[in-house]
């Protein structure tokens, strides 16, 4: 008899069991479309669009407001030198002629990253040295070894393509190794155990761990390949008689053709954009970001 009350009165003062469905009405709508200024906002590509029509109207007002071509030209005028060249075909040509050394270059770099990397992550030795060619060779400036480059191979794309691959190499190299050194024991312990193996444990295990920062030294060879290829075809000229986008760039500021030398530049910038956009933004949606390990 005396259960029946004790068990109402614990039932009573656990109040926090009951849900009144009718609360709900007083919160409101949870979730509401976004307005036209936020869908606008979240749209990546529109605000950097925003912002290199920024960054233009700002050249154009300085160079304006400055008022010598000699020294920087308006953006109007580096436009019309940029046409002018791609209808006479000179800066297509020139910029063919700079990404094929580029990615020749870019790939025995590659190519020899593999090789260091395989080797390190095999072998003491192997790690032994390149942890000691790093150390030795990344901090030299790659455009420091053209004059032996042209002792070496002579006036040609030979040169410029040695020191091409040694500003591409130790990036890439390097930061491939971090990768790998950086994947956790647990998850070395779970590849093991499912039974993966050698190759199939580099593909599957290592890789996917490590191909952020895989991804970032190919980010950072290919533009120190950039930068290096620019700088010998500054400093070097003409391969055969055929230089690329750095000889177009040196040739107009000799004949003091200013916003041809912006158009060489822009050339640059454009590539530079599009090889980011286009390729390793995809390489990147298709991989880190797909697996969650970016944002």
């Amino acid at each position: 008899m005396n259960e029946t009350p004790r068990a109402a009165t614990f039932h009573n003062t656990r109040s926090e069991l009951f849900r009144d469905g009718e609360l709900t009405k007083e919160f409101g709508v949870v979730e509401k479309p976004l307005t036209v200024w936020e869908r606008l906002y979240n749209n990546g590509a529109l605000r950097k669009t925003l912002l290199v029509l920024l960054l233009g109207a700002t050249w154009e007002w300085y160079a304006r407001h400055l008022n010598n071509p000699l020294l920087v030209p308006t953006l109007s005028d580096t436009l019309v030198a940029f046409w002018e060249a791609v209808y006479r075909g000179e800066l297509p040509g020139r910029a063919l002629t700079s990404i094929r050394l580029l990615l020749q270059g870019y790939a025995i770099g590659l190519g020899l990253a593999l090789v260091f990397t395989a080797a390190a992550m095999t072998f003491l030795l192997g790690n032994d040295l390149l942890e000691t060619l790093t150390s030795m060779f990344n901090p030299l400036p790659a455009i420091a070894l053209l004059p032996l480059a042209l002792i070496w191979f002579g006036l040609g794309d030979k040169s410029i393509i040695f020191v091409v691959v040694h500003s591409v190499l130790w990036a890439v190299a390097l930061n491939t190794h971090s990768g790998f050194r950086s994947v956790s024991s647990t998850l070395r312990m779970v590849g093991r155990n499912y039974g993966l193996r050698g190759v199939g444990f580099v593909t599957k295990v290592l890789i996917p761990a490590a191909f952020p920062s895989i991804l970032t030294g190919l980010k950072i060879g290919w533009a120190f390949a950039w930068r290096t290829l620019i700088a010998a075809e500054l400093v070097y000229g003409a391969a055969s008689g055929k230089g690329g986008l750095g000889w177009f760039i040196y040739e107009a500021k000799n004949q003091l053709e200013i916003p041809s030398v912006f158009a060489g530049l822009f050339t640059v910038i454009m590539i530079g954009l599009l090889v980011e956009n286009l390729i390793f933004r995809s390489i990147e949606a298709r991989t880190v970001r797909k697996w969650g390990m970016q944002t």
